[in-house]
């Protein structure tokens, strides 16, 4: 498979007498894909029963004929003003109760069954139109599923919907209460109907309550993207395909990917740095033209699992973006890294945000390939140079990591719900351990918490995952390679009480958590043998074998030589040093890489990638600045 670059286009935003030179130059600079139509509902339809279509008929003959394959969207992400006006009440509502308004996008609520209806209506007019449509190659369905915080929602449609939801699971009150433990404060039901969201109580709200609501949104997330895949499913025989978001963990990708051919993600590595990530300023201020060098490469691991193999890089950053609190330009030679490294962990396409800069609305200080006035920006030039860099090559074919960390969106959601300590995320805690790998040169799989079979690694992680799935245990009595858990793995049942037994239930490891404490920011517990623990510990007893101690007596990692548990939050001296004697154990060979350069491994090449604007030499490799090397292994 030889990847391929693509961009995102609006045809609506531009003169009709600019497609067909945007398209001539499109081609010209490489670039072979294009998706449209994703925001375009209000001309397609600009009010209720008044349809026109003449002009993306237009456009995609233009589009096609240049030679570009067309992604084409369902525009559902961003109902117009009328379709609000019919379904006031399809609006989401955050959890103050206050209700979002129309000016903006995903202003729509996943439960609302008007909106359901609107959406698959749009949806199977524009596949009966365009699903045989010769040059539309994939189908993207909606856009960036729980971006700006719309997964939950608690309007009045949310409630009644989560009200049947709990109804049809635990089919009795008395079912209900009992597994939510409604004893407690006097929280007892006697019919559903009795049933809020698990929002403005005037304290904690029953976790098992928030967990099951979370549980019920995701499925809300999935049933709607479900409604389209079926309409499309009729008209279409195409990939469908859905662009994930960085970071987003409010429903399950897993199971929304399952229901789709392909995953592909928004990957924006200065607007992520700056936006989302918890690293701190020194940090930030020295990779702020780069991003930060593994949270691309986590999504595109994450992202490449939850499409099965397939998957894109929808929209990349090509320049400043508009939407992150600190928004500078990238360093030069950035956009042509970000790129290779997606490609080298697997993408089949690589797509730009934007062809154009828009010159009006809210993103018009976004940067595209192009200026607003159509000369070429900075990334247009380095797309053009990874499309001539591609053609020295035959295929890139992934290959089977050696190691695998499991993520679990439902633990994600339990631990925000009972974090214990401020600055406790599942998140940040796999994040970690995948940052530690990474940080030996290790090509590194992510894996879903159903995995039923561990054939081919010889390590997996399971930091923080809260309940250990039956086909998961299974695969784990099998696997003859060492399994390191912890903290907080196995420590929950499914109604997120503490197991009988005391956790950690853990396939192979004997021990019991007697206590556990969060740390502050400022707070460390030394380990022995080198590094600290932070944010989070645990006390441990009862363990069958204590392999390594705090200074402070307590255990620090307990199990046997493949069954290992850590009883804290590692910071990264530790975590690598625990890693690499684990890969030296299983034969796997490791390097110390400076933070700034990361390595992947594929079929044939191990590329190498340099996060920084100083030349940087490794293991007899020289990479200039913004450097990407490619080596045949």
């Amino acid at each position: 498979m030889i990847p391929k670059l693509g961009s995102c286009y609006y045809p609506e935003h531009w003169s009709e007498t600019q497609w067909e030179k945007d398209a001539k130059d499109m081609i010209e600079s490489g670039l072979t894909w294009v998706r449209i139509g994703e925001f375009a509902w209000s001309r397609l339809e600009p009010e209720e029963g008044a349809q026109n279509f003449k002009w993306l008929d237009q456009a995609i003959e233009v589009l096609g004929n240049a030679g570009l394959n067309v992604v084409m969207s369902t525009p559902t992400a961003a109902p117009p003003r009328w379709v609000v006006d019919k379904w006031p009440d399809m609006l989401l509502v955050d959890s103050d109760g206050r209700s979002r308004k129309f000016g903006s996008r995903r202003h729509y609520c996943f439960s609302h069954q008007g909106y359901l209806q609107q959406s698959s209506r749009i949806t199977r007019l524009v596949a009966k139109r365009y699903g045989k449509n010769p040059y539309i190659k994939a189908w993207q369905l909606d856009n960036e599923y729980g971006c700006h915080n719309t997964t939950l929602s608690f309007s009045t449609s949310s409630e009644s919907s989560f009200k049947l939801w709990l109804s049809n699971k635990y089919k009795t009150i008395e079912n209900l209460n009992e597994s939510w433990s409604n004893v407690f404060w006097s929280m007892e039901y006697n019919s559903f109907e009795q049933i809020d969201l698990p929002n403005l109580t005037v304290t904690d709200a029953n976790p098992i309550h928030e967990l099951d609501f979370r549980r019920f949104s995701s499925e809300q997330v999935v049933k709607f993207n479900r409604a389209q895949v079926l309409i499309m499913r009729e008209h279409t025989k195409m990939p469908l395909i859905h662009n994930y978001m960085g970071k987003i963990t409010d429903f399950d990708h897993y199971e929304v990917g399952n229901d789709l051919d392909i995953a592909s993600w928004d990957s924006y590595p200065l607007g992520f740095l700056e936006d989302r990530s918890t690293q701190n300023e020194d940090f930030k201020l020295k990779f702020m033209r780069f991003g930060d060098p593994d949270f691309q490469a986590f999504h595109h691991d994450l992202y490449r699992t939850v499409g099965r193999g397939r998957w894109w890089v929808m929209e990349q950053q090509p320049g400043p973006v508009n939407w992150a609190p600190y928004n500078p330009e990238p360093a030069r030679g950035a956009v042509r890294l970000w790129s290779w490294e997606a490609i080298a962990h697997g993408a089949e396409v690589v797509s730009y945000f934007r062809w154009r800069q828009a010159p009006f609305a809210q993103e018009q200080m976004h940067a595209g390939l192009q200026r607003p006035d159509g000369e070429s920006a900075p990334g247009l030039t380095q797309a053009s140079q990874v499309n001539s860099e591609l053609k020295e090559f035959d295929g890139i074919q992934q290959v089977q990591s050696k190691v695998a960390i499991i993520f679990d969106y439902e633990s994600c959601w339990a631990w925000e719900i009972q974090p214990q300590g401020k600055d406790f995320s599942y998140f940040e805690l796999v994040y970690e351990y995948y940052k530690a790998l990474r940080s030996l040169g290790l090509s590194v799989d992510i894996l879903p918490p159903n995995q039923k079979d561990l054939t081919g690694y010889k390590i997996v992680l399971a930091p923080g995952l809260m309940h250990f799935d039956t086909g998961l245990k299974v695969a784990i009595e099998s696997f003859e390679g060492v399994l390191i858990s912890g903290p907080r793995s196995g420590s929950k049942t499914l109604d997120m009480a503490i197991p009988k037994d005391l956790p950690p239930e853990v396939p192979g490891v004997v021990g019991t958590v007697a206590s556990v404490e969060s740390l502050r920011p400022n707070a460390s517990i030394l380990i022995k043998a080198g590094g600290s623990f932070n944010r989070w510990m645990e006390t441990l007893v009862d363990c069958d074998n204590v392999i390594e101690e705090c200074e402070d007596g307590r255990p620090a990692l307990i199990g046997q030589t493949n069954r290992l548990y850590l009883t804290g939050w590692g910071n990264q001296e530790a975590l690598t040093r625990i890693f690499r004697d684990a890969c030296l154990s299983q034969n796997i060979s490791t390097m110390d890489l400076p933070d700034c350069v990361r390595v992947r491994e594929t079929h044939k090449h191990r590329f190498w990638f340099n996060y920084s604007e100083k030349e940087t030499n490794v293991s007899s490799v020289s990479l200039p600045p913004s450097g990407v090397f490619w080596e045949p292994l």
